[in-house]
């Protein structure tokens, strides 16, 4: 594969960008959704924590299990179904089918986003491969910062239905995108598997993998209900809700660039210093929740620190994976999706035990368990000092 389409690698990330989104839009939207299908704003955070946790379920081993088959196929497989659903999510009227729509495509989210990754490196030079990596991998932050307000935005000006069919639409781009520019790429020599789980007898990796969890869960047990928050804390109305979406995840691509920069200094502080940010972070948001103008202000400081969650945790258990890169992302994929199911549905007990307000402390418990065990495998184990 010598030659191919520059274009191909933007296709690659607009597929990451459109499954993203398709993930993670309904964070914008449970109000709308709970509304729709008279259900509390809890019992709407499945459609968050069922998708997370079908991820972690299927992320580690999946790959190995399809080992064989084309990649191309397997491509476009995943893409295919994530079309279908956001088909499904805009015409449904019943709850269930909608969930059951959130989990056949998430089993085949770690397939496309490993394969998608691995398949950008072989397009191009080695010494290039990391920079087509990056590309594809930007769609994740471009899902935040454009995908998800944008889905709140149509969902508020227009309807439910136009806002998934958004969803739909780039996912079929991406589709056509893979058909028409990807050559076919039949498996020559199938992974190993007894190689790549060689690395879960490290028990250093098990604190690691447990510090990714918590971390995942102190991000999302709030984030997950951002838009409810700010509209029965804070009083703020839908635009406005769309507004602050946007302005969090443009904030998060800069914030990014940030902790990686950060990262390549030293991993053990930047993870420490980021909980600690987290934390303070969560304490102001909570203190400040009931008052607009300084909300505002809160959502570009949530949204610069809430962006390096994603790169410090995968820093954090790469860190005691480099003997097995590609198995380990698996972990990171499957166990941050964990991480976001766990954080999700504490977030939603919080709500309806406790109170709206009162969910910021779920994700000060998640910070301080995380910073507890950042802090036994920092005394107890040997721990990289260098990004992987």
């Amino acid at each position: 594969m010598k030659k191919v389409s520059p274009l191909l690698i933007i296709i690659l990330a607009l597929g990451i960008f459109g499954i993203i989104t398709t993930e993670m839009s309904v964070v914008g939207v449970l109000p709308q959704i709970a509304q729709k299908f008279t259900i509390s704003t809890s019992q709407a955070g499945l459609l968050v924590s069922v998708f997370a946790l079908v991820v972690a379920i299927s992320g580690p081993f999946l790959i190995i299990l399809v080992s064989g088959i084309n990649r191309k196929v397997l491509l476009l497989t995943a893409i295919f179904m994530f079309v279908i659903s956001n088909i499904i999510y805009a015409f449904t009227t019943q709850f269930e089918v909608m969930l059951i729509f959130r989990i056949l495509p998430a089993a085949l989210h770690p397939l496309f986003f490993s394969i998608a990754l691995v398949t950008a490196a072989s397009l191009v030079p080695p010494e290039k491969s990391g920079q087509a990596i990056t590309k594809v991998f930007s769609g994740v932050t471009v899902g935040f910062a454009l995908g998800v307000p944008l889905t709140s935005y149509l969902a508020e000006q227009f309807s439910l239905e136009v806002a998934f069919l958004f969803g739909a639409m780039v996912n079929t781009l991406a589709f056509i995108g893979i058909l028409t520019l990807l050559p076919s790429m039949p498996v020559k020599e199938k992974l190993s598997f007894g190689k790549q789980i060689g690395i879960l007898r490290k028990p250093g990796l098990w604190l690691n993998i447990a510090a990714v969890v918590f971390i995942f869960a102190a991000m999302f047990s709030v984030y997950s209900y951002f838009s409810e928050y700010l509209a029965r804390v804070t009083n703020m109305n839908g635009s406005l809700i769309s507004i602050m979406l946007l302005i969090f995840g443009v904030i998060m691509i800069a914030g990014n660039h940030l902790f990686g920069a950060f990262l390549q200094k030293n991993i053990v502080n930047t993870v420490i210093s980021f909980l600690i940010a987290y934390l303070l972070a969560y304490l102001l948001i909570y203190y400040l929740g009931s008052y607009f103008a300084p909300m505002i202000f809160m959502v570009f400081i949530w949204g610069i620190i809430h962006s390096g969650g994603l790169i410090v945790g995968q820093a954090w258990l790469m860190s005691e994976a480099k003997e097995s890169p590609e198995f380990g992302n698996s972990l990171f994929v499957s166990f941050s999706n964990l991480g976001i199911t766990l954080g999700t549905s504490i977030g939603g007990w919080f709500i309806s035990q406790l109170g709206i307000h009162q969910l910021i402390w779920s994700g000060i418990l998640f910070t301080l368990l995380s910073i507890l065990l950042i802090i036994i495998k920092v005394k107890h184990f040997k721990s990289s000092s260098q990004p992987s």
